[in-house]
């Protein structure tokens, strides 16, 4: 453990010099975020019926999404990870003393944690003092943050051990980009990046509470509003959980399976 630990400090003390790229994400992720707004605000306007979610929880909705886009999306990752398999140097990763897994679950879990923590701050204090109504509001109460705070990062943890599948995937196809198109699209839409959950027809709602990748946005962005109360917070709490612990273990065995048959040719 005190591997994994060194490993996710040296990487997140990495990832905070790249200020620069993090200030250009900034103003991307505002730019994305004012139009989301708009395009929602129209829809509201024009509504026959009174949507599941208000369009004040949903600009909440919207500007958390933004602030911890690193977060909840599936499509940010390492191509060096990407490199390693492909060109054989995963040879090189095979000798340290550690596992395999834990070594790569820290790493990204530290990239995710370094970009969000340059990104994040500047979104959510400039949203405050937005004008109404594009302005994010306080979590109605105390508990509400709390579980909300506790269920966003359970669900970092729940997104990092489903990407996890996206690079052991790449030591059987040798291509990354399949993997991608098809994790970036069901985890984006899903997750609730898109449209949110509560939007979607009845039946996609029922496939999206299924799947693991709505405990990873729309259920701690949710949280944080009051949508969902405290009581059924709980219970997706301990879900999230059960996912971590069932997906972790279902990553581990998937690894340990693929490198048995990993073939490195060369000098």
């Amino acid at each position: 453990m005190r591997v994994y630990l060194s490993v996710l400090k040296l990487r997140l003390n990495i990832g905070m010099q790249y200020r620069t790229a993090a200030l250009a994400g900034v103003a991307t992720q505002f730019f994305w975020g004012f139009i989301s707004i708009m395009v929602f605000e129209a829809f509201y306007e024009f509504a026959t019926k009174t949507p599941p979610i208000s369009l004040k929880e949903l600009i909440t909705y919207i500007w958390l999404q933004q602030a911890f886009l690193v977060f909840v999306t599936v499509w940010f990752r390492d191509n060096e990870l990407f490199d390693l398999i492909t060109s054989g140097n995963i040879a090189y990763e095979l000798c340290r003393p550690c596992e395999l897994y834990g070594y790569w679950y820290a790493k990204l879990l530290a990239q995710r944690l370094s970009s969000a923590f340059l990104r994040c701050f500047p979104i959510l204090i400039v949203s405050f003092f937005l004008p109404k109504p594009y302005n994010m509001t306080l979590p109605p109460s105390l508990p509400a943050f709390l579980l909300f705070t506790c269920s966003l990062l359970l669900g970092l943890l729940l997104l990092v051990a489903i990407s996890m599948f996206l690079y052991i995937s790449v030591f059987v196809t040798l291509s990354p980009m399949g993997s991608l198109l098809i994790f970036g699209v069901l985890g984006e839409f899903f997750a609730g990046l898109i449209i949110p959950v509560p939007l979607m027809p009845d039946w996609l709602q029922k496939i999206a509470n299924v799947l693991p990748f709505r405990l990873t946005a729309d259920f701690p962005f949710r949280v944080y509003s009051g949508h969902i109360p405290p009581h059924d917070a709980i219970i997706g709490i301990i879900i999230q959980l059960i996912y971590i612990v069932g997906l972790v273990w279902l990553g581990r065995s998937a690894l340990n399976r693929v490198l048995k048959k990993v073939v490195v040719q060369g000098g």
